[in-house]
């Protein structure tokens, strides 16, 4: 490994104020995007590509680099403080975030997704710079019976997330799956459940499903009870400058989920076609899975901010990889990113490994950096933003809502969204209000898609004996062990006496 290039790459940045000023722009703009629901971090490229254009090379790649690997931070806010996500993959940091928010926790919340952000934003930086002698077996390893095997083991971890009713946890999770079958047979072409209504051709959108299924029933909510969204008061609330560095302590207390996570986050960014969706459910997943206590979960267990945050920033480190270094798009925003790169004279590729290093550590130490100053900017703020939570139902709701609409608008340009919008609402609402779980059916729609394609690919290379190939066993291996893992917490758990059940 070239030591000296990789110090010279962060000499380029941090010796030059030009690039300096570019991170400073760069940043706020990235976290502004992931805010508002319905930007993201894909629209935030396309904009900033007219104003990058005829730029140097590494000036214009480090400024996008540098806006796109924070969109997520930015998220995580309305995220934690409305249940409103910023992004798709910021909708498992609503699970926990949002009942923090709601006991008063609204600074330490905001604290715990910032620190695992930025942790995770540089353990996806190091994991570069650590697997790139690797990268090619690594990546070459994962076919589509690999990619229907781990889509599987995302859809096991709707039993992790179903509470004490696994029937109702199956039944919502299957009903996402169903969801995901509205579009076009990716075979045939052939329509399925769309109705001849062409919005519906590309899918049933994933944000507009996720706002439907958690904003909506949380504003109606909001409404019935009355009040804020914080239920304790103002002086009992935790959000100050102490309770946000209270959250950013909780990353490292719990300093192995979250190393976990952020690796787990990129190997998933590594693999062409999951996303960053399915980096945050699964990373979700496997912190309640390897939890002592995970009935904590889902009513404010800091460990639920944590796992999705880190998993989101780290991916985008892992998803860096083979879109530099084979012209693949490791997700739908580093496939704009790629284009953006070609157009500043960029060329992704095998070739990068032999004459384009020097950008490739510059991006590397531009992930990093990016992270790190998102961290500060927002730890700045964090106290103010957590005033928020305890503004009056009356006054919020409006506001929450129109952010709602425009995101579902916003994220296909189709007006159908909205009516889609609120049919999945006043679904989201009533499984809310009789206690269903509603994570399940997130993970069903993103994870069904995948597994689908990936299914019928393995089969059309394979045959029935894809399941035997060496990566395939370990993937089967790593499900049997999820699912039993499961079952002895649940046979564990009803062998307790009586009185450590109430604890």
């Amino acid at each position: 490994m070239d030591l000296g290039g990789i110090f010279d790459a962060l000499l380029t940045i941090v010796s030059s104020p030009y690039h300096i000023f570019l991170l400073l722009i760069a940043v706020p703009i990235g976290m502004f995007f992931g805010a508002i629901p319905g930007l993201g971090g894909k629209l935030g490229i396309v904009l900033a590509i007219p104003f990058v254009f005829g730029m140097d090379a590494t000036a214009g790649a480090l400024f996008l680099i540098a806006m796109h690997s924070v969109v997520h931070t930015g998220g995580a806010v309305p995220s934690i403080l409305f249940g409103v996500p910023g992004t798709g993959p910021d909708a498992a940091t609503i699970v926990d975030g949002l009942p923090m928010t709601r006991n008063g926790e609204a600074g330490r919340a905001l604290g715990a997704a910032f620190g695992a952000s930025g942790l995770g934003g540089v353990i996806g930086g190091l994991f570069i710079l650590a697997v790139l002698p690797l990268l090619r077996p690594i990546v070459l390893a994962f076919s589509p019976a690999e990619f229907f095997l781990l889509a599987l083991f995302g859809i096991t971890l709707i039993a992790m997330l179903s509470g004490e009713s696994l029937i109702k946890g199956l039944m919502v999770g299957f009903l996402g799956l169903m969801m995901a079958f509205v579009t076009l047979d990716p075979q045939t072409g052939t329509q399925r459940y769309t109705f001849d209504l062409l919005f519906l051709w590309d899918g049933v959108d994933i944000i507009t499903a996720v706002l439907g299924m958690f904003a909506i029933p949380e504003m109606i909510a909001l409404g019935v009870a009355g009040g804020s969204m914080a239920r304790a008061d103002k002086a009992a609330g935790s959000y100050g400058l102490g309770s946000v560095f209270r959250g950013i302590g909780d990353v490292f207390r719990h300093w192995g989920l979250s190393l976990r996570t952020s690796l787990i986050g990129c190997f998933i960014g590594m693999i062409p076609g999951l996303g960053g969706d399915a980096a945050s459910w699964i990373c979700y997943g496997h912190a309640v899975q390897s939890s002592k206590t995970p009935e904590r979960f889902g009513e404010g267990a800091v460990e639920g901010v944590i796992a999705p945050e880190t998993a989101n920033n780290s991916k985008e480190g892992g998803s860096l990889l083979p879109t530099l270094f084979f012209a693949v798009p490791g997700s739908s925003g580093m496939a704009i990113l790629l284009g953006a790169f070609v157009m500043l004279g960029i060329q992704p590729g095998p070739g990068m490994a032999l004459s384009g290093m020097d950008i490739v550590w510059v991006l590397i130490w531009g992930l990093m950096l990016a992270n790190i100053i998102a961290v500060i900017m927002f730890i700045l703020v964090a106290p103010g933003l957590g005033y928020l939570s305890y503004v009056r139902g009356n006054l919020l709701i409006p506001f929450v809502l129109v952010l709602t609409f425009l995101g579902a608008f916003l994220s296909h340009r189709a007006w159908e969204n909205m009516v889609l919008l609120i049919f999945l609402g006043a679904l989201g609402y009533f499984l809310k209000k009789y206690h269903w779980p509603r994570p399940p059916f997130v993970i069903g729609l993103i994870l069904g898609p995948i597994a689908e394609d990936s299914f019928h690919k393995s089969m059309s290379l394979w045959g029935p004996a894809f399941l035997l190939r060496p990566g395939a066993l370990i993937m089967i291996g790593l499900i049997v062990l999820s699912i039993a893992y499961y079952i002895w917490g649940v046979v564990k758990n009803k062998k307790k006496p009586e009185w450590q059940h109430a604890d």
